[in-house]
């Protein structure tokens, strides 16, 4: 058997090559033996078992069956061309049969329809004298009356092109029958070319091309000049008459079924018992012509339908014997292969159904139209079988004459989406290198897979996808399949069913030329504002609820009143029928709730992919897909406002290209149905914390049309190399990340602290740049994680096992020479007893912050000494030394070449923070070269920023309140609030009292501490005087504290002894006489107060002041027997000085010289700083008795001077440099608000060197000189 042969031969030849190595064969080849001696036995039986044909006599191919058997025993293939009812069709199997065909394989024998292969299939069966299924069986889809030991097998040829997948040789065959060739459908062709390719491979095969007498040439020339046998077919002559119906489209359906009857009519008078067969196009057709026949009185008549639908057993009474007249109703399928015995007269309406690509409207339709010639003389060679017969053809013969010659081949009016996915699924291989008879030209193979592409029944190779199998199983337009596919998913299907059958036939809805406002107005009754798709539902409802209560004759009078075509809705519904039955045959349920508009035109969207297009608002059009551009139909509904976004059911082109169908859509839609479509751009890949992942912007399109312009997307999964690296840049080694990870906290630390130390150094080369962070990730992250979900999960589960795998090491990330920078060097706390403020360093020259910064809380504003601050902190001082040196004159400065060195030098003599910067720093400088730089030679202004220490004040919070350089002017600025600030802490609160005229409070502490903030902060209580009482204050500053303790102790003293105070303000003649001596200086009033004032510091001011209850009673109850005694004397050194004073006055007045004015001068000038308003009160308690001393040393100077002016004038500039200095320390002092009583001692020790320069016989209550002054002065720098 055939069927064996391949793999008993693959078997053989295995066993010849186990031989050849010597491998043993025996039970192999015993097998072998069977299986060939089983495929041998089955040979024999069916060659000895094959019936013997007879031939009916009456048929033509009968008398040619020799003729036909030689050309088959001679040629591979053989053309047979016959006319209708010539019998080729049930004969040329059994002559191949006798020629000893279908032994080794059955004789397969295709027919175009499925009725055609039952009713051949039972006929040849007849012939043979067997039952259906023994020696002749057929198939078709959902029927297999077949057998394995059937001789004949007669099938459609779906089922032939079916059968190639798993029999791609076609083995089960040893003769193949295509039968009415000519009807060139899509599977015939795919048979013929299939058949073509398979002959070289299959020389035992024998080809017979059965054809109606047709192009019969190109069938031979196709098969490589295949010889032709035609046969001829009818017998009896006929006759044509034509009966055309007059009027325009509608007209003619309505009076086609009254022409079928008056036909009818007109041969009852040939001959009133004659069958006649009519030939419609449709099932809808033949329902009206059958109900009209009904209606008309005939006798004797049985009418009979023939379609493709009805069951087996319905078609079959066609077949069967009757009495009367017969009058069988069929499509096209009788018009060929199915032979209806009996026929004397024909009608033909002149119309069929035939599939049709609308290239207008990019679908697949099956519109009712004329049929070709060759189909109207197929279908008159019905008739004249058993006599003369006649043909009445319901159009002009003018009409038949313009008509084609012949129906184009199925390929040339197919979408060619169509022909792709049959042939994809068949396995036949690629369109354009398939052996058509019409080949399709490229373009349209390329628009066709254009088409599935869209889709999405293909991929980028070219292989049907989920969707393209379910389109093969659907025989409809693909694009209305993939809208039915997609309704079914979203559950519309019951109105996509009437819309994609509305656009698959013309529009139901007239516009004519001289009336088209008014059917516009008719139609306005089924528009919809928003979508003209929706607008088929509300007319489908409108015409099946007319339908419903109207007549057919009144239902054609009002649609022809609402300018709709009564044909075209009948065409419509007939359609949907259709449809409908399909959906149900795949087990498609159409929704029974109504649908959502969106879901809908989703459903439509998905087929309609390439029809969408966006408003340009400048051009007031649409951009198409592939750069077209089209404009909304005038007769659209959303003409005058057309939206953004539309989708529209088809494009035509008249004067423009126009949309018509048209609905609104959401772009969205489109990205969702089309993602094999739509590309992808990117741009700006960033890092974002708040999502975690890399995020860029991308802008979605469709066609060249913008769906998205600028969207936020996650770029991990797009481009995941970019995005690890971005995610390990940004989230791990710049910290844009959070996390619950301790490797986190624990590199952002060690990162922090590596950075302070690059800031206090002011370097940028000590932390490792961040590519050693990178690399150190890099190298253990594994690829794939690019965001913060991924690496958590992936972290979490390596760090099971390695808990501490992504902790930085500070070794990897500091360079070595990094090890210098000590945190002595640069503390990160200033601190001050037990106050302790933070440092913050930065380096950044153009920023604000940069250098060191001071966190000052308000409270403690107060309490700094700015002088400190102009140390800044060790690591910076040698930097700002250096930078000092260079502010000098040049005059100075080279004496201290090389800066650096002198600064360091000085530095290390110098103790940290220890007195006046600039002092003490000209001070070593003097000692290592003996230049000493005067104070106004330096210029700190020239410093810059970052060597000046910046204060940030911060409030009760922490925020801000202002920052700056200048202590002072901050703590001059914000005294108030930092007293305010002061004033509101509990321990203030608690200390501070006033209107204190006793030590009734305890002890009062020097200074108090509290903490705040978790800052510990260190205050200074004092006595205030307040006139006639005291109080208790709280200062930031220890110098305040002790400035404003002494007066206010001073006082209370005072309040002590009130009786001794009242008693020294009497007037005494002492005070008499002191009080008009110091009316010449002063204002009288206050002498009294200034002398008690200075008894009482005389007397109770020494340090130190006392602060405690005892310490005070005991000062108290020593001095009080003293204070009036040294009120006294105090008065009479005053006195002394004074009258002193007057005399000198006197002796300057009385100098004439010119040489000696330059001394009385200068002593007038040292007399201005000893005697003046106020002096009792301002010069201390210890110095007043030696005023008169000092006063008598400036008269011996004025009368000694004339003997040595020069060595005068010496002197008197030795001390003038001292006084200069002197006055620049204080008001230096007096200006940072410093501590200057030491101060005061040396001014009180220039005026003793006065007294040994200029009058040694007075004698000093101190010994003094001026080298002694220097290295005093020194030591107080």
């Amino acid at each position: 058997m055939l069927v064996d042969r391949r793999g008993l031969t693959k078997k053989l030849h295995g066993l010849s090559h186990r031989l050849k190595q010597k491998k043993p064969i025996d039970l192999s080849l015993a097998k072998l033996a069977k299986e060939i001696e089983r495929s041998t036995h089955c040979y024999q039986q069916r060659q000895s078992n094959r019936p013997q044909p007879s031939y009916p006599e009456e048929l033509p191919v009968s008398g040619k069956r020799h003729e036909i058997a030689e050309a088959i025993r001679a040629h591979q293939v053989v053309i047979i061309a016959g006319e209708t009812g010539s019998g080729k069709t049930t004969q040329i199997p059994k002559i191949c049969l006798e020629l000893g065909r279908g032994i080794a394989g059955q004789i397969g024998h295709t027919q175009p329809r499925r009725i055609a292969a039952r009713s051949v299939a039972t006929r040849i069966a007849q012939e043979l004298g067997s039952k259906v299924g023994e020696y002749v069986g057929y198939k078709v889809r959902f029927s297999d009356q077949t057998k394995k030991e059937g001789y004949i097998k007669l099938m459609t040829d779906g089922i032939l092109l079916a059968e190639i997948q798993s029999d791609p040789l076609l083995l089960a065959y040893d003769t193949i029958i295509i039968d009415e060739a000519h009807e060139r459908s899509l599977n015939i062709d795919f048979l013929l070319g299939f058949l073509q390719q398979l002959l070289a491979k299959r020389r035992d095969l024998k080809v017979i091309i059965t054809s109606a007498t047709i192009n019969t040439e190109r069938f031979s020339e196709f098969f490589n000049k295949a010889p032709i046998i035609e046969v001829s077919g009818r017998s009896y002559p006929v006759d044509i008459h034509y009966r055309p119906i007059e009027g325009d489209e509608d007209d003619r359906d309505r009076d086609l079924p009254q022409a079928i009857v008056e036909a009818v009519d007109e041969a009852a008078t040939v001959d009133p018992f004659g069958d006649i067969l009519v030939f419609l196009p449709g099932e809808r057709e033949i329902r009206e012509a059958t109900e009209a026949l009904h209606q008309h009185a005939m006798s004797n008549t049985e009418v009979i339908p023939l379609l493709s639908r009805l069951s087996p057993a319905e078609q079959d009474k066609v077949f069967q014997s009757h009495r009367g007249r017969r009058i069988v109703l069929a499509t096209n399928v009788a018009e060929t292969s199915l032979t209806v015995p009996g026929i004397r007269f024909v009608i033909d309406s002149g119309l069929a159904r035939i599939s049709r690509y609308s290239a207008r409207t990019k679908v697949q339709r099956l519109p009712i139209e004329p049929i070709s010639q060759a189909s109207a003389n197929q279908r008159s060679g019905r008739c004249g079988r058993i006599a003369a017969g006649i043909c009445f053809r319901l159009y002009s013969e003018e009409s038949f004459n313009n008509r084609p010659a012949q129906t184009d081949p199925e390929i040339r009016r197919t979408n060619l989406a169509s022909v792709i996915l049959q042939m994809s699924n068949l396995n036949l291989g690629e369109l354009s290198s398939y052996p058509f008879m019409d080949a399709p030209e490229k373009k349209a193979i390329a628009d066709g897979y254009l088409l599935l592409e869209e889709l999405q029944a293909v991929d980028n190779n070219k292989k049907l996808t989920p969707i393209g199998r379910k389109l093969v199983r659907l025989p409809v337009d693909p694009r209305i399949g993939r809208m039915l596919l997609q309704a079914d998913s979203e559950r519309s299907l019951h109105e996509l069913l009437i819309i994609a059958s509305a656009l698959s036939v013309q529009d139901p809805r007239t516009r004519p030329m001289d009336l088209q406002q008014q059917a516009d107005e008719k139609h306005r009754l089924f528009a919809d504002p928003t979508s003209d798709l929706l607008s088929w539902l509300k007319l489908w409802n409108w015409y099946h609820e007319q339908a419903r209560h109207l007549s057919r004759s009144k239902l054609r009078k009002l649609c022809h009143d609402r300018f709709l075509s009564y044909i075209r809705l009948r065409e419509w519904h007939d359609l949907h029928g259709q449809l409908l039955a399909i959906v149900r045959e795949m087990k498609m349920k159409p929704n029974s709730e109504a649908a959502k508009p969106d879901a809908i035109h989703r459903a439509l969207l998905a087929g309609l992919l390439s029809h969408v297009g966006l408003y340009d608002d400048e051009k007031r059009n649409y951009m198409g897909a592939r750069n077209l551009r089209f404009s909304i139909f005038p007769g659209s509904a959303l003409f005058k406002k057309p939206p953004k976004w539309v989708l529209c059911g088809e494009l035509v082109e008249t004067t423009r290209l126009y949309g018509r169908s048209a609905a609104a859509i959401n772009p969205a839609w489109l990205e969702e149905l089309a993602p094999h479509l739509i590309k992808k751009s990117y741009s700006e890949p960033h890092w974002s914390s708040k999502r975690a992942q890399v995020a860029a912007y991308e802008k979605v399109s469709l066609y060249g049309l913008p769906i998205i312009g600028r969207r936020l997307i996650d770029y991990g999964p797009v481009d995941p190399v970019v995005s690890r690296e971005m995610f390990i840049r940004h989230a791990l080694v710049q910290f844009e990340y959070r996390t619950p990870g301790k490797f986190f906290a624990h590199n952002q630390r060690l990162i922090k602290e590596l950075e302070k130390l690059e800031a206090k150094s002011r370097r940028r080369d000590l932390l490792a740049e961040e590519q050693v962070s990178f690399d150190f990730f890099d190298a253990i992250i594994p690829d794939g994680i690019y965001s913060g979900k991924l690496f958590e999960q992936w972290r979490k589960q390596v760090e099971q096992k390695r808990p501490k795998l992504l902790y930085l090491d500070k070794k990897d990330l500091l360079h070595s020479d990094a090890k210098a920078i000590s945190s002595n060097a640069f503390p990160d706390y200033f601190r001050d007893g037990k106050l302790q403020l933070k440092l913050n360093y930065h380096f950044d020259p153009t920023h604000k912050a940069d250098g060191v910064t001071l966190i000052v809380p308000l409270p403690v504003l107060g309490q700094l000494d700015a002088s400190r601050f102009e140390w800044l902190v060790p690591g910076m001082l040698e930097e700002k030394l250096t930078l000092l040196i260079k502010s000098l004159p040049k005059a100075t400065r080279r004496n201290f070449v090389p800066a650096p060195q002198f600064a360091q030098a000085a530095m290390e003599s110098m103790v940290f923070g220890k007195g006046e910067l600039l002092e003490r720093f000209a001070q070593q400088l003097a000692r290592m070269t003996g230049v000493n730089p005067d104070r106004e030679e330096w210029n700190p202004e020239a410093i810059p920023s970052h060597l000046k220490m910046k204060f940030k004040v911060t409030g009760e919070s922490g925020k801000m309140i202002e920052i700056g350089n200048d202590l002072r002017a901050l703590q001059t600025k914000y005294a108030e609030n930092s007293r305010q600030s002061l004033q509101a802490i509990d321990t203030v609160q608690m200390l501070e009292r006033e209107g204190i005229t006793r030590w009734d409070f305890g002890d009062l502490p020097e200074s108090l501490s509290t903490t705040r903030q978790k800052l510990q902060l260190q205050f200074f209580p004092a006595l205030q005087d307040h006139g006639q009482s005291v109080a208790i204050r709280i200062f930031e500053s220890r110098h305040e504290a002790e400035q404003v303790m002494r007066k206010g102790l001073r006082r209370l003293f005072m309040l002590h002894l009130h009786q001794q105070v009242e008693l020294l303000k009497k007037n005494t003649p002492q005070l008499q006489k002191l009080t008009l001596r110091y009316a010449l200086i002063g204002d009288p009033a206050t002498l009294k107060d200034e002398l008690i004032q200075a008894a009482f510091d005389k007397i109770f001011m020494t340090d130190p002041l006392p602060r405690t209850t005892s310490a005070f009673q005991d000062r108290l109850d020593r001095g009080r027997p003293k204070i009036v005694t040294e009120a006294s004397r105090l008065a009479d050194n005053v006195t002394a000085a004074l009258i002193a004073h007057t005399d000198l006055v006197a002796a300057l007045t009385a100098v004439r010289s010119p040489q000696l004015k330059l001394v009385a001068n200068d002593i007038t000038r040292q007399m201005e700083r000893l005697i003046y308003p106020g002096f009792i009160a301002a010069t201390p308690a210890q110095w007043l008795p030696h005023l008169p001393r000092f006063i008598e040393a400036a008269r011996i100077r004025i009368a000694k001077a004339g003997r040595n002016l020069k060595q005068d004038g010496q002197h008197a500039e030795a001390v003038e440099r001292l006084w200069e200095r002197y006055a620049a320390r204080l008001e230096s002092t007096q200006k940072m608000k410093g501590d200057s009583e030491s101060i005061e001692a040396f001014r009180w020790l220039i005026e003793e060197l006065r007294v040994s320069l200029f009058a040694q016989e007075l004698k000093t209550s101190t010994p003094v000189s001026l080298k002694k002054m220097e290295s005093l002065w020194q030591a107080l720098k």
